[in-house]
């Protein structure tokens, strides 16, 4: 081997050291990556908070003569699943961080089991309130640890996670919430609606025995320091956080009649939020580290300014249908399901592509277009160009949601995969939560043409932003 001296008079000893990394072989059976057996249970706990989610909106009314409550009750039912999810999906991504997201995984779905059962037979209405929140936190383990244990397999394989195995994650979530009402009005009607909270009981023991059988194991955690303290939890943390959500949401669930006392409780809780997990010594949210992956916070923005578009749409296009339109909930229904289906091909379209600006400019533009739509509706529209407003909403929420999505696989740091991929989920759910309120500001009483036209006119607004956020973004640049 000709090799030439270095100054010192020494060979260069790199090239003796180095070798070339041999390529991974077909690994056997149930080593082999992204597989049916790793995939199955991860895509059926995905599933169960979307699914949760939109399954007891056709069971509110029978709910309430049930229990003898009103709508204003009622709706804590829907409110208290997002609450508790928006706080859940962080906290539960920190935990399968410290304690393995096979472990957290499993013990999401011994949760939503045991909410489950109570909701199945609660004997008052409060007990249905425990059980959604109780849904919420179970439900929101399955999200940040699929993403960790993807994570897990694509580094033991020398990879990146492929796009489309991220797809089959979002398709997952899309097809079970657009299938949620449709199952929960079946259930209702043939079963009860008891039926609805029963039902999770077997599905997530189902999942269960799956994820016990087919789950890798978690590989053991760092070795606790002599003489330290092994990592923990931060409790304050999460109950700080939940504290300022609590606040943010009971503000935007009445911007007809704000309720600004609630700010000063709101900056207390926030301020003291900020200040302990800056002192803490294992946060619940790393403030430093967000601080330090700019992109990271740009996607979650990206994120949540995307689905308060699609929730502000999702329920009060619905709404108009059925009021100013003049459709039954069946009809109205119908609709809004091309809206679900372009979601579902979108998202398996977007996994083929290899860019996240490209699909993502694209979702901006197709808002846009889709605000210029609603902006043009009155109640003579067609049927043919309300159907095509409905597509044009539903093909930027399947691009966004896989594009943010392989941006968070990328963009999160490696030892904290399953809380960046649960802050995600807390960006969505804080825009459906901005959306509700801000459609009760524009509706009123009634879902009419200019409440309609005012949503479109902020989709337009906040399309742009989205555009402009996206374009300027420069880790976007290059392939996923």
């Amino acid at each position: 081997m000709n090799r030439r001296a270095d100054r010192s008079g020494r060979l260069p000893l790199a090239r003796e050291e180095v070798r070339p990394r041999p390529e991974p072989g077909p690994l056997p059976g149930p080593a082999r990556g992204f597989g049916a057996r790793l995939m199955t249970p991860l895509l059926l706990g995905s599933l169960l908070n979307p699914v949760n989610s939109t399954m007891i909106a056709t069971a509110l009314v029978a709910i309430g003569r049930g229990f003898g409550v009103g709508a204003a009750d009622t709706a804590w039912l829907v409110a208290s699943l997002y609450l508790a999810s928006a706080v859940a999906q962080p906290a539960m991504g920190r935990l399968a961080d410290l304690l393995g997201p096979r472990r957290v995984f499993l013990a999401g779905l011994l949760i939503v089991a045991t909410a489950g059962a109570v909701g199945a037979a609660a004997p008052a209405f409060g007990w249905l309130i425990a059980s959604r929140v109780l849904l919420g936190v179970g439900t929101s383990a399955a999200y940040p640890c699929a993403m960790a244990l993807l994570r897990a397999e694509a580094a033991r394989l020398g990879t990146q996670v492929p796009r489309p195995v991220l797809a089959r994650l979002s398709l997952a979530a899309l097809g079970s919430a657009a299938a949620g009402p449709v199952l929960g009005g079946l259930l209702a009607a043939t079963a009860g609606w008891r039926a609805i909270f029963a039902v999770n009981v077997p599905v997530s023991l189902v999942g269960l025995v799956l994820a016990l059988l087919w789950l890798p194991r978690d590989t053991p955690r760092a070795a606790r320091p002599a003489g330290g303290r092994g990592p923990s939890v931060d409790g304050l943390g999460i109950a700080l956080f939940a504290g300022t959500l609590t606040t943010v949401m009971l503000f935007l669930m009445e911007l007809t009649a704000p309720r600004w006392p609630l700010l000063a409780p709101f900056a207390v809780l926030a301020c003291a939020f900020v200040w302990w997990e800056l002192r803490c010594r294992a946060p619940f949210l790393d403030l430093r580290v967000l601080a330090r992956h700019r992109p990271l916070v740009l996607t979650y923005l990206r994120h949540g300014l995307t689905y308060l578009v699609v929730y502000c749409v999702m329920y009060g296009y619905a709404q108009w249908l059925e009021e100013s339109r003049g459709l039954s909930s069946f009809h109205a229904g119908l609709l809004m399901l091309p809206m679900s289906l372009a979601a579902a091909v979108c998202s398996l379209l977007g996994a083929r592509t290899k860019g996240i600006r490209g699909p993502l400019t694209l979702a901006a533009v197709l808002l846009l277009a889709g605000a210029g739509a609603l902006a043009l509706a009155h109640g003579d529209t067609p049927v043919a160009a309300l159907l095509s407003a409905s597509v044009l909403f539903g093909l930027p929420q399947g691009l966004a949601g896989t594009g943010n999505q392989a941006a968070v696989a990328r963009q999160a740091p490696a030892d904290g995969i399953g809380a960046a991929a649960g802050l995600q989920r807390t960006s969505q759910y804080l825009g459906a939560i901005t959306a509700s309120g801000l459609i009760a500001l524009f509706y009123g009483q009634r879902a009419d043409d200019a409440g309609l036209h005012s949503i479109a006119v902020t989709a337009a607004g906040l399309g742009l932003v989205l555009l402009v956020l996206t374009v300027t973004d420069r880790a976007l640049r290059g392939r996923s």
